[in-house]
């Protein structure tokens, strides 16, 4: 891909605690102003990744670029361009809110103080609590205001909604949505799968450290993948086919089949079957078919 087109390039990236592997391998890009889903189950490799990124945990091996620079340790320059929320936020304790924020927008030129206090509006932020007495997801609020208030032009994010409740991830959406309408690239780590297909035009899905898939959410929903609902005599039909199941019950059995529409009808004939349902896949089934 063009160099010029990506703003976050990780190659090869591999980390390993001792002997126990976090990431294996790893290579991706994501492109100027877009919104990049990175989704897995916790304990997948999602916040090794992006520490490794960041360079808050040193590689085992690969390289990481932002525009194209090898992004090191030392390039200060390359930090103001990135705005990080971590999936645990470390704070000074006994400052307040408003503290906080002004003490962070001193490491930062030309703040945008409305901009920063419009976040804090629709957030519905108390500035004047100390830290100490946040709550989760009022601590999840603040990093989110760091994470945005020097308008940076690469947004990293590690399950930034965990804490939010349902209106403040709205509110959330709003901004992440508008900050990507200025130009503005983001990575998205999340295992909430809807919010993945609301806010992402690509995803890459890993599993036990190592990245299997990268696609768009209409690719990967319009795949060969199928989901297949029936109710015939022979119960081990899923089986014999290789598929997942996902649900047996009342004479019925659901399953996620990777296959030959051509082998599927095969294995079908000669058998009573009662009740067919073929469907395309939402992104929930698919990411369960690539974590069988």
């Amino acid at each position: 891909m063009d160099m010029e087109q990506v703003k976050l390039r990780v190659e090869n990236l591999t980390k390993y605690y001792g002997k126990t592997l976090g990431v294996k391998n790893l290579s991706l890009d994501v492109n100027k102003g877009e919104i990049f889903g990175f989704i897995g189950p916790n304990g997948a490799g999602k916040s090794t990744t992006i520490r490794c990124i960041m360079n808050l945990i040193n590689k085992t091996e690969g390289k990481v670029y932002i525009d194209g620079e090898l992004f090191t340790k030392d390039k200060t320059e390359i930090f103001r361009k990135i705005g990080y929320l971590p999936s645990e936020i470390q704070l000074y304790d006994d400052l307040t809110v408003r503290e906080m924020i002004d003490y962070s927008a001193s490491f930062y030129k030309n703040i945008d103080t409305e901009y920063v206090n419009s976040i804090i509006e629709r957030l519905e932020l108390d500035t004047s609590k100390k830290l100490e007495d946040l709550s989760l997801g009022n601590r999840k609020k603040l990093g989110i205001v760091l994470s945005l208030m020097h308008s940076p032009e690469l947004i990293i994010m590690d399950e930034a909604t965990s804490g939010l409740d349902p209106l403040m991830q709205e509110a959330f959406y709003e901004i992440l949505l508008e900050e990507r309408a200025k130009g503005k690239t983001i990575f998205f780590s999340s295992h909430n799968l809807p919010e993945v297909r609301r806010l992402c035009h690509r995803i890459g899905i890993i599993k036990e450290g190592q990245l299997i898939t990268i696609d768009t959410v209409d690719n990967l929903t319009r795949s060969n993948i199928l989901i297949v609902t029936l109710a015939c005599d022979n119960n081990q039909v899923a089986e014999k086919l290789g598929a997942r199941v996902i649900s047996r019950g009342e004479g019925l059995i659901k399953f996620i089949y990777d296959g030959s529409t051509d082998v599927l009808i095969s294995a079908l004939q000669g058998l009573k079957v009662s009740r067919l349902l073929i469907e395309e896949p939402s992104l929930e089934e698919i990411f369960m078919h690539y974590y069988q």
